[in-house]
């Protein structure tokens, strides 16, 4: 029974991982601004350990940064979501990409907000 939940839970995992993978690299070869924002992770996460004072510290910025991957990575589906509806032109599909680059820019400020306020 264990064996079988294990195996069962592995499946999964690996299912899901293999999906996971997929969506990066569909997002990374069709997403400039993601290939940007994961390119700079790097150094976000080597400035947050070097700047950040605590752990805490430490986490909100890595976080803050892990943030705008996250939100970008979900505006990209909205966005081919709406594709794949109609590429016609239509102010709804209009108002949905909106709002999804405006969560992109929110999350921006928040990176920034954060950074700031530890920082300074």
């Amino acid at each position: 029974m264990i064996k079988k939940l294990s195996d069962l839970f592995h499946r999964r995992v690996l299912h899901t991982l293999q999906f996971s993978i997929h969506g990066f690299l569909a997002s990374w070869k069709s997403e400039e601004a993601i290939r940007i924002e994961i390119l700079m992770l790097p150094i976000v996460i080597v400035g947050a350990l070097y700047w950040g004072e605590t752990k805490v510290e430490q986490i909100l910025m890595i976080s803050s940064g892990l943030l705008i991957i996250i939100v970008e990575l979900l505006n990209t589906a909205l966005e081919k979501t709406i594709d794949r509806i109609s590429t016609d032109q239509h102010s709804l599909s209009k108002i949905v990409k909106d709002i999804g680059s405006a969560a992109v820019l929110v999350a921006i400020f928040n990176f920034i907000l954060v950074w700031s306020l530890i920082l300074i």
